[in-house]
């Protein structure tokens, strides 16, 4: 049986507050519909309007509800999916009135994140979410299970299922805190871990969407699933790069943003997000042929905000430019460092990218003469192997000196090493 043949028939309904400019109307549209495509339903009709106070019992106005009952006959939908967060009891009274499942944003997005999540970690993180969720919908939402019932060995004395369910989902939710806590302090140790090494880490961010897999996988030669659509990726990645042009760096993918990201999805996936507070650069990938990208980089920005990572050094990636008419990547991008063009599939413009990633990493490049004392061979040899060494000479004193071409927080570091000594000029000392 083909795929086409079982996907659920529904209706989507989105609802604009008058208070939105039309602009944002249109994209938060655009938007439902990608998602609802993304969640694997067919979609059967459309319903939108506009309300200035939602009604307390159905959300949407009589006509209005009407009007969807009638799509929902004369299409046997299955599902109605609102692109708006809806009570408890809105839910249950729209699921009594017109005879279907009933679905808002926050399920939606959870629902596809169930069915994404791949990771023993990003299961656990996506099920926290959906019972913190649910949780909150137990006291009205579930008003028929509020009655007695025997449950052999669930129940103490005169408990309701309705008291059983809350204790038993609480305790739940308890115990994936605790295991996410024990997977958190495992990711800790290896961020210590890298700490005490050379390695710096470079985290990707952006919308989903943006082609940030793509670019993943191009850097660090992986083969992580990427697809063209929202939330391919759900579980945060780190990986070595493989760019020669890139020394002790690595890489993590990590989760797209959406606009009005449900609250709940931001706490449960705090691991996740500790990804981008302890990466010593963002990379935030934009897809620039999108003609929503400016509201979802002002999007992407807000999070960061909201995250307290708009301060962290940051690099806005405009991918996607193989969509547009640009003959020179390069030129676009040129003496820049915080803003670069490219495209993940062709691969064009990754000169710019290296160049900018070096210098936010370890500064600008500076020619320095340099002399090392007779036991740090170790020292020379992998100062050639960098490629930086222009030039040798040995002083009067027997001691190697090169002519040094390195990175400003690199030589920083080098001047820790016992018999590494810098013999540039006064005003060189200075700049360093």
């Amino acid at each position: 049986m083909q795929r086409e043949e079982i996907l659920p028939l529904s209706i989507i309904v989105h609802i604009d507050r008058f208070s939105l400019s039309k602009d944002l109307q249109l994209e938060a549209l655009q938007e439902f519909k990608e998602l609802c495509l993304s969640s694997g339903t067919e979609v059967m009709a459309e319903v939108s309007g506009k309300i200035d106070r939602p009604s307390p019992n159905f959300f949407i106005k009589q006509g209005k509800l009407e009007e969807i009952k009638e799509l929902v006959r004369s299409h046997k939908a299955h599902l109605v999916i609102f692109n708006n967060d809806l009570t408890p009891s809105q839910e249950r009274n729209l699921e009594k009135f017109l005879g279907t499942r009933v679905l808002d944003r926050t399920s939606l997005i959870l629902d596809i994140f169930a069915t994404r999540a791949s990771s023993h970690i990003g299961k656990l993180q996506v099920e926290l979410a959906q019972l913190t969720h649910l949780s909150t919908r137990l006291v009205r939402g579930w008003s028929h299970l509020e009655r007695q019932k025997g449950g052999i060995g669930l129940r103490g004395p005169g408990e309701t299922q309705l008291e059983t369910d809350r204790r038993l989902i609480g305790h739940r939710i308890k115990n994936l805190k605790k295991r996410l806590d024990r997977a958190h302090n495992q990711k800790e140790v290896n961020r210590y871990a890298r700490r005490k090494g050379k390695e710096q880490v470079v985290a990707l961010v952006g919308y989903t969407n943006a082609g940030k897999t793509t670019l993943f996988n191009y850097l660090t030669q992986n083969n992580l699933y990427a697809a063209d659509k929202p939330f391919a990726t759900l579980d945060s990645v780190t990986r070595r790069n493989d760019m020669p042009q890139l020394r002790n760096v690595l890489f993590s993918d990590t989760v797209g943003f959406i606009s009005n990201l449900p609250t709940q999805l931001v706490e449960s996936f705090k691991a996740t997000l500790d990804d981008l507070s302890s990466a010593d650069l963002l990379l935030h990938v934009v897809d620039i042929s999108d003609k929503d990208h400016r509201f979802k980089v002002n999007e992407v920005d807000k999070i960061l905000k909201d995250l307290g990572l708009s301060e962290k050094p940051c690099i806005r990636v405009n991918n996607k430019c193989d969509k547009l008419d640009i003959l020179d990547l390069e030129d676009h991008s040129k003496n820049s460092h915080n803003q670069i063009w490219l495209s993940s599939i062709t691969h064009e413009g990754f000169d710019s990218l290296f160049e900018a990633i070096n210098f936010n990493l370890k500064g600008k490049i500076n020619s320095n003469w340099i002399s090392l004392s007779s036991d740090l061979g170790w020292l020379r040899a992998e100062l050639y192997s960098t490629g930086g060494v222009l030039e040798e000479r040995i002083s009067e004193e027997g001691l190697i000196e090169l002519h040094l071409e390195s990175y400003q927080n690199d030589l920083i570091k080098l001047l820790d090493v016992e018999g590494f000594t810098l013999i540039s000029n006064k005003q060189t000392q200075e700049a360093i």
